[in-house]
């Protein structure tokens, strides 16, 4: 999801830094790894990879184990820029990905006051935590 904005950011896939964070929160709730793990970054099928599609194969991954995305809840950290006017669109797609609701997928911004090296301009960070349905014990 593309934010038009005069520096992007440089990565093995499309560098997208909220979807990765998103999976790596499906990945945790199941304890099953991280992104690295799944689609490690000297595999050159996963070079310039639509993280849609990563978070489509992370979501087919917790399906094989019974389990469910839920809801999504997610900050993207950033002075620049502002992601308020494509937050509908990314929670629609975000959904999508995941088999939910738009309505189940929060997408909020912020900065950090100019500190660091996201406040300085140098990058954006992303946290996300999910809930996920289990199979039920047998």
């Amino acid at each position: 999801m593309a934010i038009p904005h005069s520096v992007g950011l440089a990565g093995h896939s499309d560098a997208d830094v909220l979807l990765h964070a998103i999976a790596d929160a499906v990945l945790g709730s199941v304890a099953d790894g991280d992104i690295g793990r799944h689609f490690p970054p000297d595999d050159p099928s996963t070079r310039d990879m639509d993280s849609l599609d990563l978070l489509r194969q992370v979501r087919e991954r917790l399906a094989r184990k019974g389990a469910r995305v839920v809801n999504v809840d997610a900050v993207v950290i950033a002075e620049a820029p502002r992601i308020a006017p494509y937050v509908d669109m990314m929670r629609a797609r975000i959904g999508e990905a995941l088999g939910i609701s738009a309505d189940s997928v929060s997408v909020k911004g912020t900065t950090s006051e100019r500190l660091g090296f996201t406040g300085r301009g140098e990058g954006i960070a992303a946290q996300a935590v999910c809930l996920v349905a289990l199979p039920a014990s047998s």
